[in-house]
């Protein structure tokens, strides 16, 4: 392990870090957005549901590699634009949450809905309102399971040249250099944990409400 080098090239490895935290973040963030609403309306449809949950499933078993060479021709964009990464990210995120927002939902108690109806809530109110509180500690859950592996597929686009910590991998490949790739590694175990914690705090925070369980 040389410490020199990974001193001298603290700049450039901080730059790396910042891009790998943005793309591990922000495809997520976008996928749950979109997650949320798909998901309310796919949880009403009754027999259809698993059968489309199924097929949109089917955009996680895509290569990561080409999905990232295949959008640009899709988008009408460059092979180095981060938006091939961002959207191709966001495809798998959704491709999870969307599934992870399902369950979340189904896990409302029947007698909850039944209450909120009785209370004269509308639909679209009764779902921000009753069912997507109570579904929170699942797509949290979920939300966990997302994040962590958005960190490893972000670092497989240092093949088609986009700025992160897999930089480090190819750099110490090509080098025969270990240096770069445990650097890199330990990195992207450390912004996981981070990311994970991070999730599990603001689920935390969201369902305060919540009575805490008594340790046994």
């Amino acid at each position: 392990m040389r410490f020199d080098w990974l001193f001298q090239q603290r700049e450039n490895i901080l730059t790396l870090l910042g891009w790998h935290i943005y793309l591990s973040i922000i495809p997520v963030l976008i996928g749950l957005a979109l997650a949320i609403p798909v998901g309310g309306i796919l949880h009403r449809c009754g027999k259809f549901k698993d059968g489309i949950l199924n097929l949109l499933g089917l955009l996680y078993t895509i290569p990561s590699l080409a999905l990232f060479v295949l959008l640009p021709g899709l988008l009408g964009s460059k092979i180095l634009d981060t938006v091939n990464v961002v959207v191709a990210l966001t495809l798998y995120a959704f491709a999870l949450l969307i599934r992870t927002v399902c369950d979340g939902l189904d896990s409302v108690p029947e007698d909850t809905h039944q209450a909120a109806v009785a209370m004269g809530y509308r639909p679209v109110q009764r779902f921000f309102s009753v069912e997507l509180p109570l579904a929170v500690p699942v797509i949290a859950a979920g939300m966990r399971v997302v994040v962590v592996s958005n960190v490893s597929i972000v670092s497989i686009s240092a093949l088609v040249g986009m700025p992160q910590l897999g930089a480090l991998f190819t750099q110490g490949f090509q080098l025969h250099f270990l240096t770069p790739i445990i650097a890199g590694i330990f990195l992207c175990i450390v912004l996981a944990l981070l990311l994970d914690n991070l999730v599990v705090r603001t689920g935390n925070r969201i369902t305060a409400w919540q009575p805490k369980r008594n340790a046994k």
